[in-house]
């Protein structure tokens, strides 16, 4: 089931997004963390993404039988010439609940949630070679670029990025 994560989140949902979080970086996927990295770590900082989220920004969650099993993130694009961009941030699925559609259905209700709150170009980067670029590619994202070195794996190697837009 696909949600909005209520503001503010109950304690028991942070600790189920620090623990997805956590799983993310332990797995070895680029979403901005280096090891060591902990769940108190991992914690504190959706504690305070959500305090600093802008009013329009968008958390989505997956649960699967209750539990947290997925995230992902809208953030509107702080620019006052840009009220209709927002970024896609942050797309996480736990390893044990990978492989079953939940990545997609989290995409398709952000996008939905996107045009809803009259946003109408979305823009995102990920891993060069990640599942997730073949997953944006086959959604209707378009491909803009790639910027070598971006960002750092967890256990500290660089990475590529490709740069994907979408209108919705």
């Amino acid at each position: 089931m696909i949600e909005t994560l209520p503001r503010p989140p109950a304690a028991s949902d942070l600790d189920e997004l620090a623990a997805l979080l956590m799983d993310a970086v332990d797995s070895g996927a680029g979403v901005s963390f280096i090891l060591p990295f902990s769940v108190a770590a991992a914690r504190e900082w959706w504690c305070t993404t959500l305090e600093r989220a802008h009013a329009r920004s968008i958390v989505l969650v997956a649960r699967d039988e209750d539990r947290i099993v997925g995230t992902v993130q809208l953030h509107p694009a702080w620019a006052p010439n840009q009220p209709h961009r927002a970024d896609i941030a942050k797309l996480i699925v736990h390893r044990r609940a990978r492989r079953r559609g939940i990545a997609r259905a989290l995409m398709t209700a952000i996008e939905a949630r996107a045009r809803a709150a009259g946003f109408t170009l979305l823009t995102l980067d990920t891993v060069v070679g990640d599942p997730a670029e073949q997953l944006y590619a086959t959604s209707g994202w378009q491909r803009v670029g790639v910027i070598p070195d971006y960002a750092l794996y967890p256990d500290g190697r660089p990475h590529d990025a490709v740069i994907f837009y979408k209108n919705v």
